[in-house]
């Protein structure tokens, strides 16, 4: 059985990740979607609430969400992924600019844990453009986001935004 994790901040998931998610189970018989702390982002969500709405999005994939599990982590990844048994990163790749990032990535995960395989999916033509980061802002700025996330998230990126009354 090959077991992959497809790890990230997730805040929050978008349409772009879900898209990976979709593709990666192409490549694994189990997907473990890694919750990452990852206090350098400071995430809007906290990692249960992240968590959730990832599981939340997954119930949407039917009977390919039983291959699914969605796990927080903190620490290394190369640490994570030996935790699960996992043989295999997924990881999106949406523009050239993120390349270089995760080729580094790579390489420094294949010296800490040599038994891991980087596997990079492209963006699809009709998500490469979505980034957490700009949904955040767009949802900050009281934008429509539904286009780029799940309608469960885009009511939870409202009420992070809802702004007192006066």
């Amino acid at each position: 059985m090959r077991t992959g994790i497809y790890p990230g901040t997730f805040d929050p998931i978008t349409l772009g990740h879900f898209d990976i998610i979709h593709r990666a189970l192409r490549v694994v018989d189990r997907l473990i979607i890694g919750v990452a702390q990852d206090s350098a982002k400071e995430p809007i969500f906290d990692m249960k609430t992240r968590a959730e709405l990832v599981r939340a999005d997954i119930a949407a994939l039917g009977a390919d969400a039983g291959r699914i599990e969605v796990k927080t982590f903190s620490g290394l990844l190369a640490n994570f992924a030996r935790e699960e048994k996992a043989t295999l990163l997924i990881r999106g790749l949406r523009a050239v600019s993120d390349f270089e990032y995760e080729f580094q990535m790579a390489s420094v995960n294949n010296k800490i844990a040599p038994e891991l395989e980087t596997v990079f999916l492209t963006a699809s033509d009709t998500t490469h453009f979505i980034s957490s980061r700009f949904v955040k802002q767009i949802a900050r700025l009281g934008g429509d986001v539904s286009k780029f996330v799940s309608p469960a998230v885009a009511e939870a990126l409202a009420q992070n935004y809802l702004l007192p009354r006066g």
